[in-house]
């Protein structure tokens, strides 16, 4: 007798659930009608259970509320509106809220490649005692220019994108230790785009530098940059927490920063695609230089449009409420 009493509403339910898979086609009214009916059949289930031993009907009731139940609230937002977030919310509104640590972090960097340049290329003695007259001439004739040929483009994109992301990732990751792994890290980065840069141009070679290395290199050191100021933030976040305790302010920072090593994966796919495809080919000079500050400009672009956007909005650059750790506020 109860199961022919309710199973009309059994089948009903079983309807507007399979209507729900398809949510434009429901309307209020069944949404309404919907819950209430996954309410009443939770209570039937729970009846039968405790006084029936039909096995089949228990869990043919126990699958429909539990369908019924992932109806209403079990949707979630499809992975390409999740992407499409983070893209266009989380990584810029991060980026632009730390763009003092990064862009400080990039202006010190090129200051230094260039007074470490500008000193090689101006000392010829200390090129000596860096490495030899065959090395200079064999640098200068031949490696540097190889360098972006002498493997095939795809396999030297991939080459590239994970050596970079390496250096980016330890740069980042490394600020945990007060910063002062990311500085070192930095530093050799500095001192090598500078020595190299100040040996091409002691040997007449610096056109031939900046036209091969500033097509992808715009993107790759702004991508390193980032990565340097986000460990760096990291480490003073441990020095000066500010309102916060010291475990809250990492714990949020740390975050963030996972956002920004994430986009930095993209970004530096790019500019792998870029050092491949693009610096290595017959196009002239000025066209691939301005590949490569055309892409930088529309990065610059993104963080400073969509990353004020989202900053104005609210946003910090974290993870949605509902993703982070749960937490109690400490009581007196």
């Amino acid at each position: 007798m109860f199961v022919a009493a309710h199973r009309a509403s059994w089948e009903r339910l079983a309807t507007l659930v399979q209507r729900a898979e398809r949510p434009s086609r429901l309307t209020g009214a069944d949404v309404d009608e919907l819950i209430e009916l996954y309410q009443r059949t939770a209570t039937h289930l729970s009846i039968i259970q405790s006084r029936s031993p039909d096995a089949h009907l228990i869990s043919r009731l126990s699958v429909l509320t539990a369908r019924a139940r992932a109806a209403i609230t079990g949707a979630h937002d499809p992975a390409w509106s999740d992407f499409t977030r983070f893209f266009v919310v989380t990584f810029p509104a991060a980026l632009y809220r730390t763009a003092r640590w990064w862009v400080s972090t990039a202006l010190a960097s090129l200051a230094l490649m260039t007074a470490i340049g500008v000193w090689i290329a101006t000392h010829p003695r200390v090129i000596d005692t860096l490495v030899s007259p065959a090395d200079v001439r064999q640098l200068v004739s031949h490696d540097f220019k190889n360098y972006y040929s002498a493997h095939p483009a795809s396999d030297f994109a991939a080459g590239i994108w994970t050596h970079n992301a390496l250096i980016a990732a330890g740069t980042l990751a490394l600020g945990i230790f007060f910063g002062i792994p990311t500085i070192y890290l930095l530093w050799t980065n500095c001192v090598n785009v500078g020595a190299v840069g100040g040996v091409m141009a002691a040997n007449g070679k610096l056109p031939e530098f900046f036209g091969l290395i500033l097509p992808h290199g715009l993107l790759e050191l702004t991508a390193v940059f980032i990565a340097a100021g986000t460990g760096l933030r990291i480490g003073w976040t441990l020095v000066e927490p500010g309102a916060r305790s010291r475990a809250d302010a990492l714990a949020a920072e740390g975050r963030a920063s996972f956002a920004i090593a994430l986009g930095l994966v993209a970004m530096l796919m790019v500019s792998g695609a870029i050092e491949a495809f693009v610096t290595p080919s017959p196009l002239p000079t000025w066209a691939r230089i301005s590949i490569g500050v055309v892409v930088e400009l529309a990065f610059l672009t993104y963080v400073v449009v969509l990353g004020s956007r989202a900053v104005n909005a609210g946003d910090t650059g974290d993870l949605d409420a509902d993703l982070r750790a749960d937490t109690v506020e400490a009581t007196a």
